[in-house]
C-alpha cells in the first residue's frame, strides 16, 4: 500500500487560497475516483474537489472554515501501489471559474450538477445540495461503508433537529438524495415520530461556524455599518391607483408576458428620480474619495435565497420597459434561489431595492450595499384610513424605508429623491410620461 496526497488545486482568477465550506468524506472512508471529497469557496463561487483514485482517508488537512491556500495538502489516501505521490484534484478546476458558474438545479432549495459529472463544478451558493460520487446506490464489497445518505445541509438539519435518522428515510429526489418532502412524507407515516417532537425539553446547544456565504453576508454588513453613516428616510405612499393599474395591466397582458408586480414600477419610478439627482446612482470609494457616478441605472435587487442573501443585478433599467423590468427580476430571483446565477448577474449594481414583500413590515431600517450611496426598501401594503378632507377613506398604503451614505448625500437630497419617487407612484400615468 502507498500514501497519495491530494493538494488543493489551482482554481483560476490569480486566486491564492480558498474558504473550505464542505467535507463530503471523514478519516476512514473509503472512496472511489470522483467521490466528491470537499467543496471550497472563492469569491462568490464553490469548486468541488474529486478524488482522482480508489482509496482510504488516513488525513484531512483542514477544518470547516479555514482558508486553504492553492497547492497546500488537502487530503491524504492509501492507495494500492508501492510508491507515494502526489497530486492536485482536477485540473478542471483551474478553468472552472473562467466562465459564468452556472448549476441545474435539483431539489427546491438548493441545486446541484448531475453527480455523474466528472469535472469540478462550480456553483454561486457555499450551501449547495451535498456532492456524491458518481452512484449514491449501496455498492457491495469494501466500498459499500462509504455510501452515506444524500441530503443537502437544510435537510440534515431539519433531521437533526427533529430527531430523525436519515437513514430511515428513503430519498425521491435525484441519485436517491433526501428532500424536504421526503421528511414530511417520514413524518406522515407514523404520526407518533410528529407527536414525539411537541412538548419535549431540549438542552442540545448547536455550535454553528459561520462559513461560506453567510461568512461573506457578514463581512459585508460589517463592512457597510462600520464605514457608512447611514440616513434613513421613511415616507408613506398612496399605492391605491398604482395597484388598480398593475391589475388591469395584468388582465390585459399578453400569454407570453411576465405578471407584473410593484418591483417594475418602483424601478422605472427610481431611474426617473436618479435622473434629477445622479448622485444617488454612484460608488463611493472612501479610500480614494472619489464618486463614481454612472450614467446607466444597474439596480441591485436584494433576494433571499435558502443559503443566505444575494444581490442579483437588473442592469441598464434606464433601457427597460416594464416588462422588460418584470421578466428580468424573474429570471434573476429564479437563479439567485437555485444557485446558478452567474458573476455578472451578481455583480455592478449601482443602487439596490430590497422589499420583503407581504413581510416587510411598517418600517425598516435597510444597510446599503458597499460601496453604493442609497438603497430603496418597501414595506408592505395596508389598507388605511386616509382623510380626504371631508371624512376618512379606505387606500392602499405603502411605506418606503430609504437608507442613504451621509458622506454623500444631504438629508435634503435623500428627502427630494423620496418624494420624487412618491409622486410617480401615487400618480402613476407620469411613470409612463417619464419614459
Amino acid at each position: 500500500m502507498a500514501e497519495h496526497v491530494i493538494r488543493l488545486p489551482d482554481v483560476g482568477e490569480g486566486i491564492a487560497e480558498a474558504e473550505l465550506v464542505e467535507w463530503q468524506v471523514k478519516v476512514g472512508d473509503l472512496v472511489r475516483a470522483d467521490t466528491t471529497l470537499a467543496a471550497v469557496m472563492t469569491d462568490k463561487a464553490t469548486v468541488e474537489i474529486p478524488s482522482p483514485m480508489d482509496g482510504e482517508i488516513i488525513w484531512l488537512g483542514a477544518e470547516i472554515g479555514d482558508k486553504v491556500a492553492v497547492g497546500s495538502d488537502l487530503v491524504r489516501l492509501k492507495v494500492a501501489g508501492e510508491k507515494d505521490s502526489a497530486s492536485t484534484a482536477q485540473p478542471q478546476a483551474r478553468a472552472a471559474l473562467a466562465d459564468a458558474p452556472r448549476a441545474a438545479p435539483a431539489t427546491k432549495t438548493h441545486p446541484t450538477t448531475d453527480a455523474e459529472q466528472r469535472s469540478a463544478r462550480p456553483v454561486i451558493s457555499p450551501r449547495q445540495a451535498p456532492r456524491t460520487a458518481p452512484s449514491a446506490t449501496p455498492r457491495s464489497g469494501a466500498f459499500a461503508g462509504a455510501v452515506r445518505p444524500v441530503a443537502s445541509p437544510a435537510v440534515r438539519l431539519r433531521a437533526r433537529e427533529a430527531g430523525f435518522d436519515l437513514r430511515q428515510i428513503p430519498g425521491t429526489g435525484p441519485a436517491g438524495r433526501i428532500t424536504h418532502e421526503d421528511l414530511d412524507a417520514f413524518a406522515a407515516r407514523d404520526p407518533r415520530v410528529a407527536r414525539s417532537q411537541t412538548l419535549q425539553p431540549k438542552s442540545a446547544v448547536e455550535d454553528v461556524k459561520v462559513i461560506g456565504l453567510r461568512r461573506r453576508i457578514a463581512e459585508q454588513m460589517a463592512t457597510a455599518h462600520a464605514r457608512i453613516p447611514h440616513i434613513t428616510y421613511v415616507e408613506e405612499v398612496d399605492v391605491t391607483a398604482l395597484e388598480d393599474l398593475r391589475e388591469s395591466l395584468n388582465r390585459r397582458k399578453r400569454k407570453e408576458q411576465p405578471r407584473l408586480t410593484l418591483l417594475p414600477f418602483l424601478m422605472r419610478a427610481m431611474v426617473s428620480a436618479v435622473a434629477k439627482q445622479p448622485r444617488l446612482n454612484a460608488l463611493y470609494d472612501d479610500e480614494a474619495g472619489v464618486i463614481h457616478q454612472h450614467a446607466g441605472v444597474h439596480i441591485g435587487v436584494a433576494t433571499q435565497t435558502p443559503t443566505g442573501l444575494l444581490v442579483p443585478v437588473v442592469r441598464h433599467v434606464e433601457a427597460l420597459n416594464l416588462w422588460d423590468c418584470a421578466a428580468e427580476i424573474a429570471r434573476l430571483a429564479e437563479t439567485a434561489r437555485t444557485g446558478s446565477a452567474t458573476r455578472e448577474d451578481l455583480s455592478g449594481s449601482t443602487i439596490t431595492l430590497t422589499s420583503l414583500g407581504a413581510m416587510g413590515g411598517v418600517v425598516s431600517t435597510p444597510i446599503i450595499n458597499h460601496p453604493e450611496v442609497a438603497i430603496v426598501g418597501v414595506n408592505k401594503i395596508m389598507m388605511r384610513p386616509v382623510w380626504n378632507g371631508s371624512g376618512f377613506v379606505p387606500r392602499k398604503m405603502m411605506n418606503l424605508s430609504s437608507s442613504f451614505d451621509h458622506r454623500v448625500i444631504d438629508g435634503w437630497d435623500a428627502a427630494t429623491f423620496v418624494q420624487d419617487i412618491k409622486a410617480l407612484l401615487e400618480t402613476p400615468a407620469l411613470i409612463f410620461a417619464s419614459d
